[in-house]
């Protein structure tokens, strides 16, 4: 469904910011509690905890992260999705979302209330309060959306992306690649995962896999240390295999690069009972699959069936 409507009337700009803010009330329902702790004031309270505080913020942009081919529920969906996907990357769980909104006057108010009643069952599936926000006319053409969410720690330790050392073993959840066919905004973050992780002492570093195994891998690699990937131990989708017949490229490089897998990118530190620590998750997570793609070796010294990570590019923005 495209966000924009040819008929003003069915726009925001017959509506107006102060009617509209009143139907986002109404669409969020029980998403958004009641003044102090919600819309209404120049800023929203939220009660004092003694955990670690966290913080991310992801928009979402019409024609950059959705298009006219996501349901306006899905991309509600998507925008919280996106931004708990970071909380779970730190073994948080999140409280409390605020959300700016830059419309063109064409924007339709049946596509924006599709997004808020998407936005309202996210969250309140993920027990998370929409307390405020601002909206603002945008240029013709254009819908975005920014969300940040403030999260919280589910113990004493946040689990962050340093901490790497040589010999520790790489691995990710899920599958990964060809996420334009739909898993960009079907995904389910990994929160319940990510909690766990942040448990055990084995668990060294941690981020999400938003741009692309091969660029964000990066960020948890040492500067003296090089990833050694095997690619057979990829876990490649059925997504990609199928992206990968039209685009001539290989099932590796989409799995590798397409991004917005949303799946969660662990280091286990070396000299764990690898076998003991993947039962462990077995039964913990029965239906969510983990695999070991590698580990972190000396720089330059890369076994000779390790991938060359040079010939790969995830996703970078403002390229």
């Amino acid at each position: 469904m495209t966000p924009f409507t040819s008929i003003r009337a069915d726009s925001v700009i017959a509506q107006g910011e102060l009617k509209l803010i009143a139907g986002i009330r109404r669409w969020l329902g029980a998403a958004s509690p009641k003044s102090p702790f919600g819309i209404g004031d120049d800023c929203a309270v939220i009660p004092p905890t003694k955990n670690h505080q966290l913080v991310t913020t992801d928009p979402v942009i019409f024609g950059r992260h959705f298009d006219a081919t996501v349901p306006p529920r899905a991309v509600g969906a998507k925008l919280l999705k996106r931004n708990l996907s970071d909380i779970a990357a730190m073994g948080g769980k999140p409280v409390a979302a605020v959300i700016s909104l830059a419309l063109a006057p064409e924007t339709s108010l049946a596509w924006l209330r599709g997004f808020y009643l998407g936005l309202a069952k996210c969250a309140q599936d993920h027990r998370v309060k929409i307390v405020g926000g601002d909206i603002t006319e945008g240029p013709l053409g254009f819908v975005g959306a920014f969300l940040t969410l403030h999260g919280e720690s589910t113990g004493t330790r946040v689990v962050t992306r340093s901490g790497a050392r040589n010999g520790d073993s790489i691995y990710v959840t899920g599958s990964l690649g060809g996420s334009l066919l739909g898993h960009h905004y079907r995904f389910r973050p990994r929160l319940a995962e990510g909690a766990w992780l942040a448990r055990r002492q084995e668990i060294t570093a941690m981020m999400d896999v938003s741009d692309g195994v091969a660029k964000d891998i990066d960020a948890l690699t040492p500067a003296t240390l090089s990833p050694a990937l095997t690619a057979h131990s990829i876990p490649i989708s059925a997504a990609a295999r199928r992206v990968a017949q039209q685009s001539k490229q290989s099932p590796l490089h989409h799995a590798l690069c397409d991004g917005e897998d949303y799946e969660l990118l662990i280091i286990v530190r070396g000299g764990t009972d690898r076998n003991r620590f993947e039962r462990n998750w077995e039964k913990r997570f029965p239906k969510v699959k983990l695999s070991r793609i590698g580990h972190f070796t000396a720089k330059n010294r890369l076994p000779d069936d390790a991938v060359r990570l040079a010939d790969y590019r995830g996703y970078e923005h403002l390229r």
